[in-house]
């Protein structure tokens, strides 16, 4: 009952009111990993270039990732650099370098193929379709994208839409990708193409969920201080899945207590740089601050 997480790994270069940190270890599958391993354990298929540092590997390896599927080859990580200004909610890119994510072609094992829960977490959607038809009958396919792929790969990502399980994307991805500026009839419209559950995050003003049987939202957890919001998405969908992943089946309850232990831990990604709070986080802080969160939704 493992997940495989297939997207990036990344060197981030951010710059927010509270300092600037060059190349933190960062990227989709890598944010993602270090939420859902609370839950379950996580394979990660990624790939990274020959600059990438060792101790980079080390730290994942140290935090229980599987690292069987990350490939190091010859030329560049993947690279991005940005700064948050105001509010942080929106992140000003100044500079993306694809180096060896563009050609990258996922390779997993037999065993990994065999996996039940799957997450395509932010990547190109054809390398998101090339992982997901080498699985066998996945119990459970999440998808994540961006507005990249939303402009230049639509169809790609359509076509993906139809083959899995939940999508997940931030409000403005929401409204790019159906032409609806109302969430709940861009909710109503992505689930048209394919998949069960719609999830949209809405960043400091928390997530939208949407099925056929049923609509709710909750807040985010207000943070005093927030140092860096870069991964927080990708984190709240590690949290989801990886609590669904452990389910042996979904209700309405289930899905309310996945989006929340989403919620709680991108509320830690947050306050720190990187993953510095999510890769020292232990069951005990999620717990507490998951009591402090039930208290203010008052049930």
């Amino acid at each position: 009952m493992s997940i495989i997480v297939l997207g990036t790994v990344a060197l981030d270069s951010v710059k927010t009111p509270h300092g600037r940190r060059n190349n933190l270890l960062g990227g989709s599958a890598a944010h993602f990993a270090m939420s859902a391993r609370f839950f379950n354990e996580v394979n990660l298929v990624a790939i990274v270039g020959e600059d990438f540092p060792r101790k980079h590997i080390d730290f994942l390896h140290k935090n229980g990732i599987i690292l069987t599927s990350l490939i190091k080859s010859g030329g560049k990580t993947f690279r991005w650099s940005g700064e948050y200004k105001g509010d942080l909610n929106t992140a000003l890119t100044l500079s993306t370098e694809l180096g060896v994510l563009s050609f990258f072609k996922p390779k997993i094992t037999d065993h990994q193929r065999k996996i039940e829960n799957v997450f395509l977490a932010n990547v190109d959607p054809e390398i998101q379709s090339h992982l997901l038809k080498s699985m066998h009958s996945p119990r459970l396919v999440g998808l994540d994208s961006m507005n990249y792929w939303i402009h230049n790969k639509r169809k790609a990502l359509f076509k993906l839409l139809k083959l899995v399980d939940i999508y997940v994307a931030n409000d403005q991805e929401a409204r790019d990708l159906s032409g609806e500026h109302n969430l709940i009839k861009a909710a109503r419209y992505l689930r048209g193409k394919g998949p069960r559950f719609i999830v949209i995050k809405k960043g400091e003003h928390g997530v939208l969920f949407y099925c056929d049987r049923f609509i709710f939202s909750y807040p985010a957890f207000p943070v005093e201080k927030v140092v860096d919001p870069t991964g927080a998405g990708d984190t709240f969908a590690g949290g989801f899945m990886g609590y669904l992943s452990v389910q042996k089946s979904i209700s309405e309850k289930i899905l309310k207590r996945a989006v929340i232990y989403g919620t709680i831990l991108s509320s830690f990604n947050v306050e720190g740089f990187g993953l510095e709070k999510t890769s020292v986080l232990t069951k005990k802080a999620v717990n507490s601050r998951l009591n402090k969160f039930k208290k203010i939704l008052a049930f």
